[in-house]
């Protein structure tokens, strides 16, 4: 079929950032970013037509989750987002698990970004807003007044979602305050069931005087979210939520392992709180058991646990059509909080990002959003970056100067900025997962 002049003249006007069809994939490298546990490994994927991706293995987890994929990618078209997703993510699983093959698809999202010249939430369907509201998590402080007093604070600087911890830490020291008190720390990698620790009565009323001052200072015209209960089963988690029911917080998180689906479903038809987990959970299978028991009242994904940009949409479209809410779990670098914003713009469910790094001096200092000045955050919202990709710059000086170098048990792999990583160019298995 012939093609007019006219048609044929808007044709030759289309740009693309590159030749997308013949990208391929030549190398990958890592800087880890960060100090002890708080550490960031960076990835970059690099490209034979120059183009390079940034991705982010989750906080704390080994930048050798993306290493091992390093052979499986090579000598691929990043564009190929799916394809690519669907043979990797057999090597990913809960929790920092996860961190490398959605590393690796934040970077995959960005190449092909840049390829076609479009932001990535483009690729995940477009947006439903154009600035993304951050939910600041806030260091714990024994003092109720100096706790609400920082979390006003946060409202001075413009955040209008914030989130406190309410533990056993707050029980704990009040006498009879917390049955089997003694082996709180000694429980500490056990999970929730299997403990035997009960808060008291007392202990209860502690946690209550706790919230009601710090609810006094911050008043109720911002949420307030809530976390780190502590490790105790789900008839003391159900005690605790309807004594502070009154105080109408947000959600209550994490407060038993997300696996016990029944017992979530127990602690939602318990509370009147809406009830919150998600961040360790892999894959969007891994979210259908909470989500088709209706056990949950918010889901909590982190887009480095849950599978990336793509399918982090897929676990919100999912909980959109059951009418559960999505917030987003985050709490690494620049690099993947940009992916959540993009992530964020393209659910219409969404309702808030988690924010750590509100104290950290340095932290916008580690990127350059294309096309914008000052910080990252503005008056508690992030603005939705219009450039190619994900729409950031690595400030190669800042990363640098931030490397992870601790001579101690947390000590990153790779120790240097972005170098050689050679010896995990040949694949060594044979991946195939039927016959």
């Amino acid at each position: 079929m012939a093609i007019d002049s006219s048609a044929k003249s808007s044709l030759e006007g289309i740009r693309t950032g590159s030749s997308p069809s013949d990208l391929k994939i030549t190398d990958m490298r890592i800087a880890v970013v960060g100090k002890d546990n708080w550490r960031w490994p960076i990835i970059k994927l690099y490209t034979n037509q120059g183009l390079v991706g940034l991705g982010e293995v989750r906080d704390g987890a080994s930048a050798r989750y993306a290493l091992m994929l390093k052979s499986r990618l090579l000598g691929e078209n990043p564009c190929d987002i799916d394809r690519l997703f669907k043979k990797i993510k057999q090597f990913g699983g809960h929790g920092r698990l996860g961190g490398g093959v959605c590393g690796v698809e934040m970077a995959l999202c960005d190449l092909a970004g840049k390829a076609f010249g479009v932001p990535a939430y483009m690729l995940a369907g477009g947006k439903y807003r154009d600035k993304i509201k951050v939910y600041a998590d806030t260091p714990s402080k024994k003092d109720p007044e100096e706790m609400g007093k920082v979390l006003k604070d946060r409202m001075d600087q413009g955040f209008e979602f914030l989130k406190m911890d309410i533990g056993l830490w707050i029980a704990e020291p009040e006498e009879g305050g917390v049955v089997n008190r003694s082996i709180i720390q000694e429980r500490a990698n056990v999970m929730h069931p299997f403990t035997g620790i009960q808060v008291t009565d007392r202990g209860i009323s502690k946690m209550v005087e706790y919230v009601e001052t710090v609810r006094d200072i911050v008043g109720y015209e911002i949420p307030i979210a809530s976390d780190h209960f502590g490790h105790m089963g789900v008839e003391n988690c159900i005690r605790i939520g309807k004594a502070l029911d009154r105080f109408t917080l947000a959600w209550y998180e994490d407060m038993i392992p997300w696996q016990y689906v029944d017992q979530w479903k127990q602690l939602k038809e318990g509370v009147d709180t809406p009830v919150c987990t998600g961040e360790d959970i892999y894959l969007r299978e891994g979210f259908e058991p909470l989500v088709e028991a209706g056990a949950i009242s918010i889901a909590h994904p982190d887009l480095a646990t849950s599978g990336g940009i793509l399918e982090t949409k897929r676990i919100a479209d999912l909980c959109y059509d059951a009418g559960i809410a999505v917030a987003l779990h985050q709490a690494g670098s620049p690099v993947v909080a940009m992916a959540n914003v993009h992530c964020a713009a393209a659910i219409d469910n969404f309702v808030a990002l988690e924010m750590h790094s509100v104290d950290n001096p340095w932290w916008n200092d580690l990127v350059t959003v294309v096309g914008q000045d000052g910080p990252m955050i503005q008056n508690g919202f992030i603005k939705l970056p219009d450039a190619p990709g994900l729409g950031i710059e690595l400030n190669e000086e800042a990363i640098e100067e931030h490397l992870n170098r601790n001579p101690d048990r947390f000590a990153a792999y790779p120790e240097g900025m972005f170098e050689p990583t050679d010896e995990w160019n040949e694949l060594d298995a044979h991946d195939r997962v039927w016959s």
